[in-house]
């Protein structure tokens, strides 16, 4: 069991009550999962706040409590710890607790807007390919060397984070490739973490639910190069603005990469099919099996981390010839007659661009482009006219439908998308309320040689309704109904 003074080093106490000479069986926000001689945080949150379940944890055996409220009664036989901040405390605490793992792993961040699932996913397949033990904490799936673990955030909290690295030192892990999120950095689940490296991919229209403006979005991405020690390095995209603005006060060693401006890291795209995209990393060529502009982004972004972490530039180029599609990302299949369909997580207006524009540059004026996109509920609500206008504008036709709605109504949000819709391109759009439904009809519209695109989903298995979770996966369903209209 761990000391209570030893998981509170670094941790600044605004008041302390009670006994310090406590063991410490685990650390807990959740008082679910409370057990005898636990620390309970109480972390107010945009739904909960912990401090309403302080005597629930007390009752469930906790004997700590850090919390930013002392309650008005004091039990005699408990420490309460009064902090600033329950989330920041939280960070530190949980980082202690694991004997702060990170130091002893070369720990990757990789945040922006879109890109953070392809590089960090592919980093980590490329460097397992190099024969090194690699660890991946991303918004798919979180890797432990070769065993594979579930999640449900982008940027797990700091208890997770730091449990997994402990295990990742256990197995004698390497590297470790992490995305990060606003939110994440926001709610401090990377502060404590001794990053070695960190990447910015781009910054576009995002989470303005959650964050207050477009301005306040970026600085929060900013902060986490700020905290970037002077022993790592900040890779940041040239070819973006804000790139610029990410590393204004890193203490790290800067590099860029691009592919329209100079850089340490210069792309160039010599072909881009389906097939693949064949690439000039700084004047050597290079044949993969990605698709499409923004994954040239990617992969160079991945070289220079390659690089950058010591990796010999000819045995880089060789295995990024090897790397495959992360899962719900421009994954793509064609059926038996001929029609292609493209699954993808685009769900910002920048992605949802990208994506059709890669389309539009490799498909024949004879295919048609048919594309199924919807909205999340309760997010941010800015983006929907603006998905509206980008799909209808790049595609031959488009089926507005269901993403997962949550609590809102699907009409609702449609109707939002269909706001954004110029008069030219109104006779494009058919709104179909269940996603199943769309892209039934999408499928039965498709003749030979054309392109679906199901967008907005990706990887995701489920579908979320008014809090409940259904079964749904746009790759199984589409190939279901595919072979379903082929027989």
């Amino acid at each position: 069991m761990k000391t209570l003074k030893n998981i509170l080093k670094k941790v600044v106490t605004e008041s302390v009550v009670g006994s310090m000479s406590r063991s410490v069986s685990s650390i807990q926000y959740d008082s679910r999962k409370v057990e005898q001689d636990s620390v309970f945080v109480a972390i107010k949150g945009g739904v909960f706040d912990g401090h309403e379940f302080i005597i629930k944890a007390i009752d469930k055996g906790a004997e700590v409590i850090v919390c930013e409220d002392l309650p008005e009664l004091l039990e005699t036989d408990i420490t309460y710890i009064k902090v600033k901040s329950t989330a920041r405390a939280l960070t530190l605490m949980a980082s202690n607790y694991y004997e702060n793992p990170s130091k002893d792993i070369k720990l990757i961040g990789i945040t922006g807007t879109n890109g953070k699932t392809t590089v960090a996913t592919l980093l980590y397949e490329l460097f397992k390919l190099a024969g090194y033990k690699v660890g991946l904490i991303s918004t798919v799936k979180i890797m432990v060397d070769r065993e594979e673990f579930p999640t449900s955030h982008t940027t797990p909290d700091s208890l997770v984070i730091n449990s997994y690295l402990s295990q990742m030192n256990a197995q004698g892990v390497e590297f470790c490739f992490m995305e990060v999120s606003s939110h994440g950095i926001h709610q401090y689940r990377t502060e404590g973490l001794l990053f070695d490296g960190g990447v910015f991919t781009n910054l576009s229209h995002d989470h303005l639910d959650y964050h207050a403006s477009f301005a306040e979005y970026r600085d929060v991405k900013k902060s986490f190069f700020d905290q970037l020690p002077a022993t790592a390095f900040a890779l940041v995209n040239a070819d973006d603005k804000n790139g610029s603005v990410m590393v204004q006060n890193t203490k790290s060693k800067q590099s860029t990469y691009a592919l329209k401006s100079y850089a340490d890291f210069r792309v160039q795209i010599l072909e881009n099919q389906f097939s693949g995209l064949l690439l000039k990393i700084n004047d050597q060529e290079v044949m993969t099996r990605l698709i499409g502009s923004f994954n040239a982004y990617n992969l160079v972004a991945i070289y220079g981390v390659a690089e950058l972490l010591g990796m010999e530039k000819s045995e880089i180029l060789r295995h990024l010839s090897l790397v495959t599609n992360v899962s719900g990302r421009f994954q793509h299949y064609t059926t038996t007659f001929e029609i292609t369909v493209i699954i993808d997580y685009a769900h910002t207006p920048d992605a949802l661009k990208n994506v059709l524009e890669t389309i539009n540059t490799i498909r024949t004026k004879k295919q048609t482009l048919i594309t199924v996109v919807g909205c999340g509920g309760d997010r941010d609500k800015t983006k929907r006219p603006k998905m509206g206008h980008i799909a209808s504008a790049l595609s031959s036709k488009v089926f507005f439908t269901s993403d997962n709605p949550r609590s809102e109504k699907p009409q609702q949000i449609i109707s939002e998308m269909e706001a954004g819709v110029k008069p030219e391109n109104l006779d494009k759009i058919i709104s179909i309320k269940d996603r199943k439904e769309a892209i039934t009809a999408a499928c039965k519209l498709a003749r030979p040689h054309d392109i679906i695109l199901i967008a907005g989903k990706g990887h995701e298995a489920y579908q979320e309704v008014r809090g409940v979770r259904h079964k749904f996966n746009d790759n199984k369903l589409s190939q279901t109904i595919l072979i379903g209209l082929e027989l």
